[in-house]
């Protein structure tokens, strides 16, 4: 049925509102979808675990295929970000301009399942009319450096994507520097937080919260058991966060349905948690901000590295193929000796043996020395171009931005709340200050041997000259001291392999003692606490660095998630553990109405559908509504729950439902056949929940009692005319995507088509 026909269809039914913008057919059926909250854009997720991007006039932007299967899908609060969970307990940020990967994490063991971007809604700093932080990196120092880009070696090893100009940049970027966090949870029942998506800030399991064990006969036992999350939401001030979970009770005597029922002890469960810690917002910010550059840049400098170890190595290995063919003639010829010694030999005055004439003149040649020179010094010269543009810039930034760190660990009545270690920070501030130095003394290293290099290619180039009766004046005069060094000392033992390689983790550096007793003076003079840092490589440095920053990062993670606790738990529903609904076949949704204040209180609701085998009733809805009074500072201080059930016409059937601004709920019906060959036909319908008649509930974590059994009795029957009805022509299915920003919902019929109407036509209308 086209567009003109179903609006006829639509008049002559009698229903009003909702005006079709469009009626598109889609590919496959899609499984998930949720609106831009900035832009007129719906990204969707297919069956088939594609990601589509489409305009509002349904123009596609761009497609991604990841390959696994998607599981979760949320939007970051400005619109420029998408993040998409997987069932490998993955997370990837996606570009909205072209859906460039921008970084992939692993925070989950499990599926996951659930995602919530939320953004502070406080006016800024700036806003505040206050001073606002000031990041004073750029003042210093020029942007900072990406990773080095080789053929053959991409950058994953750092978490990041290949071709990122500037990846901190574009994932830290917030429209008025406010403070966004990323909340995402599993089937195991672990949330995770993360400032701007990218640094993680707090985690929590459901199975062990602290302060949530319940003391049942003298035994301990958990809030619930065999917990998987379906759903969560952090309020716009970032204190709370509400979680939809299913899950088992414990067998608890004072629960008298499942005693009744005992197979049904598993079902819906509503959880609150305060995560006011996250209202200091600011230091939170200033932590964050530092702390994910700093880990970019360790990044950098672990790409810098792996980089600058294939660039040696393959030019080594370029040379030693060639030295192997010398080792051969030298068994060939029954010798008892090396190729070093054989070099040796030659240098100090005699004869060149029969195997190392034939290596210089018939294996090596002119040519084959040239394309080993070439080799070597080139990877000389690439090594250095990467410690000075990236290696050593990161390793300079990383200094400085742990030093703000320091700078505010010692301000212990604001920054010690959230994690700042003065005496950790201090630590991770000399192994940076330790890894300048480790780089310049490893450049000095390289200029050691490539110059030992140079000379030895030189003098090998004579030889071949020599022997194959050649002149020899276009060739400079080697330093025959220098080679002596180097076929005594780094002919069998390459120090610049040993400084990069990470297996040299497990060998030390020989430093002489007058060195050593040099270092120890300075240390009593206040210099490095750590005497040994010379006797560590390049990759040990910077291994102790990764260490330490993991320690220091680690403190505000632990304090947060230390802080974070389980306030109110409801339980909402049994389902039948005979057949448990998976999470994704179960609709709800949470809101947080930003406008509608009663009785100076920010009203926020929670919708879900009943599974028809539930309370032994069907086709219903429950809604509950929740009253926080905030304080001046906008930390909700006490809170107050009602809830009802709304009972569906027996005509219809609910399909799925969302919440919409100004606590009104939006439904799909689907009308029930009453003969084989009648038109499926269908409706969306939106009213007012404020104006139901909600019924005081008590939230508790000591009392298991499934709360809306003792609302059965006084359930509400839908009324179909109390709202705004769309008389619809399809059969509908999962999922309805509803806008609360742009106004819009898009609805997916079971014939692989695409509805979108605009839910603001007739606003002004009393309902």
């Amino acid at each position: 049925m086209d567009q003109f026909e179903e609006d006829a269809t639509s008049r002559g039914a009698g229903a009003v509102p909702f005006q079709l913008q469009l009626d598109k057919p889609i590919p496959s059926q899609i499984i998930i979808a949720e609106w831009n909250p900035e832009k007129d854009l719906l990204a969707m997720v297919s069956e088939d675990f594609r990601i589509f991007l489409h305009r509002f006039n349904w123009q596609r932007l761009w497609t991604l295929s990841p390959g696994k299967c998607i599981t979760s899908l949320c939007w970051r609060p400005d619109g420029k970000m998408i993040a998409v969970g997987f069932e490998d307990g993955s997370i990837a940020l996606h570009d909205v301009e072209n859906g460039k990967l921008l970084r992939s994490t692993r925070s989950h063991c499990a599926p996951v399942v659930c995602l919530n971007w939320e953004e502070d809604a406080q006016p800024s700093v700036e806003e505040s009319n206050a001073n606002p932080y000031e990041d004073r990196t750029s003042r210093f120092f020029p942007p900072a450096p990406r990773n080095p880009q080789m053929p053959g070696l991409g950058s994953g090893d750092a978490g990041l994507s290949d071709g990122l100009e500037d990846t901190f940049g574009e994932l830290s970027c917030s429209l008025h520097n406010r403070l966004n966090i990323l909340c995402s949870g599993d089937k195991s029942g672990d949330i995770c937080f993360s400032i701007f998506g990218i640094f993680p800030i707090g985690k929590i399991n459901i199975h062990n919260m602290g302060p949530d064990i319940l003391s049942m006969n003298g035994i301990s036992a958990p809030l619930l058991t065999d917990v998987s999350l379906h759903k969560l939401s952090l309020s716009r001030n970032l204190c709370q966060l509400t979680v939809l979970a299913l899950g088992h009770l414990p067998k608890d005597r004072s629960n008298d349905y499942v005693k009744q029922k005992k197979d049904c002890n598993f079902g819906m469960h509503f959880l609150r948690f305060d995560t006011s810690i996250f209202h200091m917002r600011n230091e939170l910010y200033q932590v964050a901000l530092h702390a994910s550059s700093i880990e970019d840049l360790i990044g950098v400098v672990r790409v810098s590295l792996a980089v600058m170890n294939k660039q040696w190595s393959d030019a080594m290995s370029t040379f030693h193929e060639k030295l192997n063919s010398l080792s051969s003639l030298i068994v060939d010829h029954g010798l008892d000796s090396s190729p070093d010694e054989e070099f040796l030999s030659l240098l100090l005055g005699a004869r060149s043996s029969p195997p190392l004439h034939q290596f210089l003149v018939n294996s090596l040649g002119e040519v084959g020395l040239k394309r080993i020179t070439k080799a070597v010094d080139g990877a000389a010269k690439d090594i250095t171009v990467i410690i000075r543009e990236h290696l050593q810039p990161a390793a300079e930034v990383i200094g400085f931005r742990i030093g703000e760190l320091r700078g505010l660990s010692r301000w212990r009545s604001r920054y010690h709340n959230v994690g700042l270690d003065e005496k950790v920070i201090n630590n991770a501030a000399e192994k940076a200050a330790l890894l300048l130095v480790q780089v310049e003394r490893f450049l000095r290293v390289l200029a050691i041997v490539t110059h030992e290099l140079q000379n030895f290619f030189s003098w090998l180039m004579r030889c071949i000259k020599l022997l194959m009766s050649e002149s020899t004046t276009m060739i400079a005069q080697p330093d025959i001291e220098l080679i002596i060094t180097y076929l005594k000392f780094h002919f069998n033992w390459d120090p610049v392999k040993h400084f990069l390689e990470a297996s040299s983790l497990f060998h030390d550096v020989e430093v002489d003692v007058e060195t050593m007793e040099r270092v120890e003076e300075l240390k009593a003079f206040g210099g490095f606490m750590d005497s040994a840092f010379l006797s560590r490589t390049l990759a040990q440095e910077f291994a102790k660095l990764e260490d330490n920053f993991k320690e220091v990062f680690s403190m505000p993670f632990s304090a947060v998630s230390r802080r974070i606790r389980c306030e109110n738990f409801l339980p909402l529903y049994p389902i039948s553990s005979a057949s448990p609904a998976p999470p994704s076949n179960i609709s709800s949704a949470v809101s947080y109405c930003k406008d509608e204040k009663i009785d100076g209180s920010i009203v926020d609701y929670i919708c879900f559908k009943l599974p028809d085998d539930c309370l032994d009733m069907r086709n219903n809805i429950g809604i509950i509504r929740r009253f926080s009074s905030c304080s001046g500072g906008n930390e909700c201080v006490e809170s107050s729950f009602q809830a009802l059930i709304l009972r569906i016409p027996s005509e219809c059937k609910c399909v799925d439902l969302a919440l919409y601004k100004d606590g009104q709920v939006v439904l799909l019906l689907n009308e029930r056949m009453t003969r084989p060959e009648s038109m499926e036909n269908a409706s969306m319908m939106m009213f007012r929940a404020g104006t139901l008649p909600f019924t005081p509930i008590v939230t508790s974590t000591t009392h298991h009692r499934w709360k809306l059994q003792e609302l059965m009795a006084s359930a509400v029957v839908l009324d179909l005319g109390c709202g705004k009805l769309r008389k619809i022509s399809h059969h509908l299915s999962r999922p309805l995507a509803v806008s609360a920003s742009r106004g819009v919902a898009c609805v997916f019929a079971g014939r692989k088509r695409a509805l979108v109407y605009i839910l603001d036509e007739d606003e002004d209308e009393d309902d």
